[in-house]
């Protein structure tokens, strides 16, 4: 016996090989069979060629970190608080206060709290050499709050480390105080302290009676302030200290009193995108998500073309016109917003924020040439 398994072995081993090498050649010919089926690769060509048309940008030209460029007064203050200087930023901010320009202004903090959460050598500098100064205590406060949500990570809770949350309690614990000083500090009728809280109130999961009085406050002096209800609206969610019909009647009333031109229209669009858990687009095309959608793109017709906040509304906006097969709309938003990626919603929650956005942006261009064809 033992003869003969010597002698068959390399026969049986000869024919696996070659069994081997066929199967092989049948996949690698299925393969390339596949790849070169002339109707899909000119079908492919002529989407690329409308996209070079339309001047779009590839994955890898995609800003992942902004919703749209930032403004040149801020980009100038952002770039010299880095390198130390902080008088661009207080004349930037100071100006905004003067013209109580409040959207401006809590998009602008949110952009230097942000540099001064990773360096805050700069803010040092300024609560030296002015130190009551409003604009540096509210700097201090947001960029606290920051700081304490780059300490946590934004990975889910599961994934997170024992000693990432005690930082991440300890340093938003330490916003609280910093907070009340920018609210004792601040320019009357300045509501931009009290959007940090609300982000305090979030991490630290204050309760309901908390958040109200926040609430209270911050629209008294500013009823429809975009990034005050995008952060509220953060709270109520299931997600945080809410549940689902928290944050939808939240949004639903946030969009019906507010006046044409605030983008909070896109409100409720926000409550179904961090509740949805379906796999299918379906949920995404009822009568209701139709005018929902339908609403937001009479907001964003009559809104100021400077606001803040439009890019990032066009970033979700362009999302859900894609997923009701809305093309020549998508495409619309999709081209308006090119060349950043960064929008927190939605492409944030994607793996490949600009593989995600190039790839519904070009086929909505596939779906238009179809059309045509």
């Amino acid at each position: 016996m033992i003869i003969l398994w010597v002698v068959l072995a390399p026969f049986a081993l000869g024919l696996l090989a070659l069994g081997l090498y066929f199967l092989k050649a049948i996949v690698q010919g299925t393969i390339e069979g596949l790849r070169s089926d002339p109707a899909a690769e000119a079908a492919a060509e002529r989407v690329a060629a409308r996209v070079k048309e339309f001047g779009l940008l590839p994955p890898e030209r995609q800003n992942t970190e902004l919703p749209a460029p930032l403004q040149p007064a801020l980009t100038v203050a952002v770039a010299a608080a880095k390198a130390g200087d902080w008088q661009p930023a207080a004349e930037l901010l100071d100006g905004t206060a003067e013209r109580t320009d409040w959207e401006l202004r809590a998009h602008f903090v949110e952009q230097l709290a942000d540099a001064a959460a990773d360096d805050d050598a700069w803010l040092l500098s300024w609560e030296a050499a002015r130190p009551d100064d409003p604009t540096a205590a509210l700097l201090r406060a947001r960029s606290t709050v920051m700081l304490a949500w780059k300490v946590r990570g934004a990975k889910r809770a599961k994934y997170t480390s024992q000693e990432q949350f005690e930082g991440f309690h300890q340093t938003l614990a330490r916003s609280r105080e910093e907070h009340a000083r920018a609210v004792a500090l601040a320019p009357e009728g300045d509501p931009i302290p009290y959007v940090g809280e609300i982000w305090t109130a979030i991490g630290l999961g204050l309760p309901h009676d908390e958040m109200r009085r926040i609430w209270k406050e911050l629209t008294h002096r500013a009823p429809h302030h975009y990034e005050a209800h995008f952060s509220a609206l953060q709270y109520w969610c299931a997600k945080w200290r809410g549940s689902e019909e928290l944050a939808r009647a939240f949004a639903v009333r946030a969009a019906a009193e507010a006046p044409a031109g605030s983008l909070m229209s896109v409100f409720p669009l926000i409550a179904h995108f961090e509740h949805d858990e379906s796999d299918s687009a379906d949920v995404d095309r009822t009568p209701e998500m139709y005018a929902t959608v339908d609403a937001v793109l009479a907001d964003v017709a009559a809104a100021d073309p400077d606001h803040p906040r439009l890019p990032e509304v066009r970033h979700l906006l362009a999302y859900y016109l894609y997923l009701q097969g809305r093309w020549d709309e998508a495409l619309e938003q999709f081209r308006l917003v090119d060349g950043h990626a960064g929008a927190f919603l939605p492409w944030r929650y994607r793996g490949d924020a600009a593989e995600e956005f190039c790839r519904m942006r070009d086929e909505c261009v596939e779906n238009l040439l179809e059309a045509e064809a």
